[in-house]
């Protein structure tokens, strides 16, 4: 592309943004809403995942053996369970220190063994961690199916239902998000396509006397551009420093709500979303013009 045909495209585009100054300013306005709506919630769902995979990662599985195996058994199926493929962790909690977490809750040790006539009642038990929450349950499975473990918990129903919230969320999350990028982009088409209408006899003429189709369309190209651009930047910036003053509200809270603080993702997020909105400005025209160059 020659500089002076450049020139031309970036000077049309301004005539064009300057003649339709409300318009453009309105769009630009209605695609920042938009886009600043997309950010705030595509950060929401960041940190729900966050959330919910430091849950995920801290939930572990009790595997209880029967009250009569032997101290050395005990130990053999802590080897057999560190085995299972995706185990990552596996302690043996002996009886005796089970007895002792029961005394800190209900009392003495010397009154928990009289109420069951000096025997301790409680068996060995494993906790075991696993790389994966989603194969929690499979891991169950297989430790249940060994010999010499009598229960096994993980809080099934509590696990599921964290698993259904968060696969619940996610699905949402995508959907809220098309529907705001669709959004910003009919907004765009209607900006642009308003501006070409104004213009479409010059367009019938400039076809006619040969002009090709991407001549005609750079200048609504940089239009759309442009008004993503600018409309999706002033969003970024608006996330950007409003996340910052959530996470400053937060505070000493944040030990109970383990909100991102990587920096790095969030300059990741703001300039994805500047990238967004320009991308969604540029088709936002490209639709727009389409139909009037089919003359």
């Amino acid at each position: 592309m020659k500089l002076r045909t450049a020139g031309y495209f970036f000077r049309q585009a301004a005539l064009s943004l300057w003649r339709n100054i409300w318009m453009s300013l309105a769009a630009a306005a209605s695609v920042a809403i938009s886009m600043f709506l997309l950010g705030a919630f595509l950060l929401l769902v960041f940190n729900v995942n966050h959330i919910a995979a430091n849950l995920q990662s801290n939930v572990e599985i009790a595997a209880f053996l029967q009250v009569d195996v032997p101290r050395q058994v005990s130990l053999h199926i802590q080897d057999q369970v560190r085995a299972l493929p995706g185990v990552t962790e596996v302690t043996l909690v002996p009886k005796e220190e089970g007895l002792k977490q029961l005394s800190q809750q209900f009392g003495s040790e010397q009154d928990l063994l009289a109420a069951t006539g000096g025997v301790n009642p409680l068996p060995d038990y494993l906790r075991v961690r696993v790389a994966d929450p989603q194969t929690i349950q499979s891991v169950a499975g297989a430790i249940k199916a060994i010999p010499g473990v009598e229960k096994v918990n993980y809080g099934q129903e509590v696990v599921e239902r964290l698993f259904a919230v968060v696969r619940w969320l996610r699905w949402l999350g995508v959907g809220i998000i098309v529907m705001l990028g669709l959004g910003a982009l009919s907004l765009i088409v209607l900006t642009i396509r308003l501006a070409v209408y104004s213009r479409r006899r010059e367009i019938n003429i400039m076809k006619y006397v040969g002009a090709t189709d991407w001549f005609i369309r750079w200048p609504f190209f940089l239009e759309g551009l442009w008004l993503g651009l600018l409309g999706s930047g002033v969003a970024a910036v608006a996330v950007y420093l409003g996340y910052r003053v959530v996470l400053n509200m937060v505070g000493p809270a944040a030990v109970f709500v383990p909100l991102i603080r990587d920096q790095g993702l969030l300059l990741r997020s703001t300039l994805g979303l500047v990238a967004g909105g320009s991308l969604v400005g540029a088709l936002g025209s490209l639709f727009s013009i389409r139909r009037f160059l089919k003359v």
